[in-house]
C-alpha cells in the first residue's frame, strides 16, 4: 500500500453505501496492508492513527479492568447469575462488537509484549515484572471475555488457552524472582530464560488469536452458506465486512476459509439481490490480498462481475459496488496478476459498462468508483485505451468534469487525468481532448489545491498536478495542442510550479513532470519564455534544472 489512503457502512440502504467510499477506492490503489507493521497478527493500525486522547479514552475501560485484576491478584469476584451480564465487558455488544473488544484487548497485549521486550533489553526488571503482571491479567480477561460470548470453542482452542495462561503464570514467576535477586551474575543467566518465555508467550498468544478469528470467520461463513433468510444472511455479511476492515491478515483468514466462494454464491442468487451491494463491498475488501484473488479466479468471479455490470435490471448501487471490485482487482500496485487472463477475455464488456456508469452516474461517489476502475484498466495496454476512444469515453469524462456535482473532489479528478494521461499516447486522442475543451481542464488541474489540508487529499492534489503536466507533455507533440496550451498561458503556470516549491507542495514528481512539459512546449513555442527561464529550466540537462529548482528559495526572476 504505498501511494494513496482509508469506515464502515452497516446496512442495506443506499446512503450507507457511500460511507466507506474513499477507503475502498484507496484500498483499490494500495493493494493491502493495514496490519502488518506490528509484531502479532491482530494489531489495529487505525487505533494508532487516531488522536492519542481519544485512544486513551477507548482503552481506559480495558486498562482499568486490568488494574483492578492486578490488585485482586486475578481472583474473580463471585456474582449472582442474574447480575452477571451487567458486569461483563462484552454484555452490551453484538457478536461483531464483542470481536471488536477482543481485538482491542489483543492489540493492548501485543503492545505490552513489545514494551516488555524493550524494557528487558535495558534490564529494567521492576518495570518488566509489573508489565508482565499486567499482561497476565489482560490475557485472562481476554480469554474470559471470549468464552462468555462464543457459541462453541474447539478442544484445540481450550488447549491453547491453558498453555497460554500457564506460560503467562510462569513468566510472572520468573520476573518476580528476577526482581527479588540482586546478584548480577544470576540476573544475566536468568535473562535468556525470560527472553525465551516471552517468545513462547507471544507465540501462543498469536496462535490463539489466529484460531479465534478463524473460528469466528467460519461461523459467519457457515451462516451465509446455509441460511435462506435475507435478514440472517445480511447480518452475517455485515459482520464479515466489519472483520475485513481490521486489515489484510483478517482478509487472508476469510479468503482461506472460503469467504470469496460464499459471497459469489450470494451474488448468483436472485433471492438475495437486495444484498448484492454489501456482498460486493465485502468482496472488494477481501480481494486486496492474494488469497482472495486466487479464490476469485477459481469461482469465475470476473464472469459474475461482468454479468452484474451488464445487467440493466440491477440498481446503480449494485453496479457501483461491482465497479469497486473491478477497481480493486485491477490495481496497478498489485504484484499478483494471475486473474488478469480471464479479465482480458471480458474486458470489452466491462469497459463498456463502466463508461455507461460514468455517463449515467447520479452522484460523485458512483462516478469515482467507475472512473477508478477505468483508470486502473488503462494501465493494462493500449487496447483498453483504444476501446475507450471508440466508446467516446473522453467526451463523457470531460463533460462530467464540468459538472461539479459529479466530479467534486481531487480524487475524482485524479481518476480522470489518469485516464487522459494513459490515453494521450494515442495520436487520435489529441483531437478528442481539444474538442472537449480538455486543454482548459488540464490547465485548471495545474492549479489543484487541497481545501482541507488532509494528508490523503494533499497527495491526491499532487497526483492531479503531476499527471496533468505529463498529459500536456505527451499531447504537445501535436502542434495544435501546443498552440492551445500556449494561448491558455500554460507556460507561465508551469514555470511557477517549477520555481515555487509551495505551489507544488514541495513535490519532486510534480517538478519533474512540469519541467518535461515546459521543455516540450518550449520546442513548439520558444518565444513564450523569458531568457532566464530558458537558461535555467530548458537549456540545461533535466537533472541540472531539477537540482536547481529543488535548491532554490521561492523566486520569480
Amino acid at each position: 500500500m504505498s501511494q494513496q489512503e482509508l469506515l464502515l457502512p452497516n446496512g442495506p440502504s443506499d446512503s450507507s453505501l457511500w460511507k466507506s467510499i474513499h477507503k475502498r477506492i484507496n484500498m483499490a490503489f494500495k493493494g493491502e496492508d493495514h496490519l502488518d507493521s506490528l509484531p502479532l497478527p491482530v494489531q489495529r493500525m487505525h487505533l494508532i492513527q487516531v488522536d492519542s486522547v481519544q485512544r486513551w479514552m477507548e482503552d481506559l475501560k480495558l486498562m482499568t479492568d486490568c488494574e483492578c485484576m492486578c490488585i485482586l491478584q486475578s481472583k474473580p469476584i463471585s456474582i449472582e447469575k442474574d447480575e452477571q451480564n451487567e458486569l461483563l465487558l462484552s454484555s452490551q455488544y453484538s457478536t461483531c462488537n464483542n470481536l471488536q473488544v477482543l481485538l482491542k484487548r489483543a492489540w493492548i497485549i501485543s503492545t505490552e509484549l513489545t514494551r516488555i521486550a524493550q524494557k528487558l533489553e535495558k534490564n529494567r526488571w521492576q518495570r518488566v515484572h509489573s508489565m508482565t503482571v499486567r499482561v497476565n491479567c489482560h490475557v485472562r480477561s481476554m480469554i474470559n471475555e471470549y468464552n462468555t460470548f462464543t457459541r462453541s470453542s474447539s478442544e484445540e482452542m481450550h488447549q491453547l488457552e491453558k498453555l497460554l495462561i500457564g506460560k503467562c503464570s510462569e513468566f510472572t514467576a520468573f520476573t518476580e524472582r528476577c526482581v527479588q535477586t540482586e546478584d548480577e551474575q544470576m540476573l544475566r543467566s536468568m535473562k535468556s530464560c525470560v527472553n525465551e518465555t516471552l517468545t513462547t508467550v507471544a507465540q501462543y498468544f498469536g496462535q490463539l488469536i489466529e484460531l479465534v478469528l478463524t473460528h469466528e470467520a467460519q461461523n459467519l461463513l457457515r451462516q451465509i452458506d446455509l441460511s435462506d433468510s435475507v435478514y440472517i444472511t445480511e447480518s452475517a455479511i455485515n459482520s464479515l465486512f466489519s472483520l475485513t476492515q481490521e486489515g489484510a491478515h483478517l482478509c487472508r483468514i476469510i479468503a482461506k476459509e472460503g469467504g470469496v466462494v460464499a459471497l459469489f454464491k450470494i451474488c448468483r442468487q436472485d433471492c438475495f439481490r437486495c444484498l448484492y451491494p454489501q456482498t460486493l463491498r465485502t468482496l472488494a475488501s477481501i480481494c486486496c490480498v492474494e488469497e482472495g484473488m486466487h479464490q476469485l479466479e477459481k469461482v469465475d468471479g470476473i464472469l459474475c462481475l461482468t454479468d452484474i455490470l451488464t445487467d440493466n435490471t440491477h440498481s446503480e448501487a449494485t453496479h457501483a459496488e461491482a465497479a469497486a471490485v473491478i477497481a480493486q482487482i485491477t490495481s496497478p500496485h498489485l504484484t499478483f496478476t494471475q486473474h488478469l487472463s480471464s479479465f482480458l477475455e471480458n474486458m470489452e464488456e466491462i469497459v463498456t459498462a463502466l463508461v455507461k456508469l460514468c455517463q449515467e452516474a447520479s452522484s460523485g461517489e458512483v462516478f469515482l468508483l467507475a472512473s477508478a476502475a477505468l483508470a486502473n484498466i488503462t494501465f493494462f495496454d493500449t487496447m483498453a485505451c483504444e476501446m475507450l476512444l471508440q466508446l467516446n469515453a473522453m467526451k463523457i469524462l470531460l463533460a462530467a468534469c464540468s459538472d461539479k456535482r459529479i466530479v467534486d473532489t481531487p480524487y475524482s479528478r485524479d481518476q480522470v487525468v489518469t485516464i487522459m494521461a494513459n490515453m494521450s499516447v494515442l495520436d487520435q486522442c489529441a483531437s478528442e481532448i481539444i474538442q472537449g475543451n480538455g486543454i482548459q481542464l488540464l490547465m485548471e488541474m495545474l492549479f489543484e489545491k487541497s481545501s482541507s489540508g488532509n494528508t490523503a487529499e494533499v497527495a491526491a492534489c499532487e497526483r492531479v498536478q503531476q499527471k496533468s503536466a505529463v498529459t500536456l507533455a505527451r499531447l504537445s507533440r501535436d502542434p495544435e495542442v501546443a498552440d492551445a496550451a500556449v494561448k491558455l498561458s500554460c507556460i507561465p503556470r508551469l514555470i511557477k510550479l517549477c520555481r515555487s516549491p509551495t505551489e507544488r507542495n514541495n513535490s519532486d514528481s510534480v517538478l519533474v513532470a512540469c519541467l518535461a512539459a515546459l521543455r516540450r512546449l518550449a520546442v513548439m513555442s520558444p518565444d513564450g519564455l523569458e531568457d532566464s527561464d530558458f537558461q535555467q529550466l530548458v537549456k540545461p540537462r533535466l537533472v541540472d534544472s531539477f537540482l536547481l529548482c529543488t535548491n532554490m528559495e521561492e523566486s520569480f526572476v
